[in-house]
């Protein structure tokens, strides 16, 4: 990046993606200066997310170029892409020349899966937290954990937080503060049940529960990818 030229940031859009995970970046990146945000994904079709919403990527992974800050959000729809060879080497590549390789919720195990947290400190949704150590990451419990230039948020909703702390190191607090202050960003939520730490036993049981199928098939890939590297 020259001085004239945009920041380019690249967010990865796939099938199944929670769509909070990227829109909630999106909206803040997108209010840096001298940014641009882009949209990447396999082909040009349009992505269905998790929950149907239907997004239209920007430039297809054979298109891109190199980037400044590479973003991967998360969701269920990272199963699969976690022995997807082809986008793997695609961050494995970009990942070497970007400033910051930064990920989303369970986007730090598509990271992880092109090696590109190992010997890291990392955070994800907490349900996937555990599986870090399979990288070779360190697992920390936090909404946003930055090491070197890799910055990580917890799930969903940690999106907005680690886009501003990005915005903060790339254009500076004031930046940053400016942006969350456009936004209304003022979390008040009205339960504290947005941690598993603090979040009843009965309604912890329960989000476990409903994941537990997905999750079990999630370990058992990258159980067989630890396998097939060792």
């Amino acid at each position: 990046m020259t001085m004239d030229s945009p920041l380019s940031v690249g967010m990865l859009l796939f099938e199944g993606a929670t769509q909070l995970d990227l829109t909630g970046p999106y909206e803040v990146l997108s209010r840096m200066p001298n940014t641009r945000v882009s949209l990447l994904a396999s082909t040009m079709k349009p992505v269905r997310s998790e929950w149907g919403l239907t997004i239209t990527p920007d430039v297809a992974l054979s298109e891109a170029p190199q980037l400044d800050v590479l973003c991967v959000p998360g969701g269920w729809g990272v199963n699969a892409l976690l022995t997807d060879e082809r986008l793997l080497d695609f961050l494995r590549a970009q990942g070497e020349g970007a400033r910051y390789v930064t990920s989303v919720c369970s986007g730090a195990l598509v990271l992880g899966a092109a090696g590109l947290l190992r010997g890291y400190r990392a955070t994800t949704h907490w349900m996937s937290l555990d599986l870090l150590t399979l990288f070779g990451a360190t697992p920390v419990a936090e909404r946003v954990v930055r090491d070197r230039n890799r910055i990580t948020g917890a799930g969903v909703t940690a999106g907005i937080d680690f886009s501003l702390v990005l915005a903060a190191e790339l254009f500076g607090v004031p930046v940053a503060q400016a942006i969350q202050l456009a936004i209304e960003y003022e979390p008040s939520p009205p339960f504290d049940s947005g941690s598993p730490r603090t979040a009843p036993e009965n309604v912890r049981e329960a989000v476990s529960r409903a994941g537990a199928s997905s999750l079990a098939q999630r370990r058992a890939i990258i159980d067989g990818i630890v396998r097939r590297q060792t």
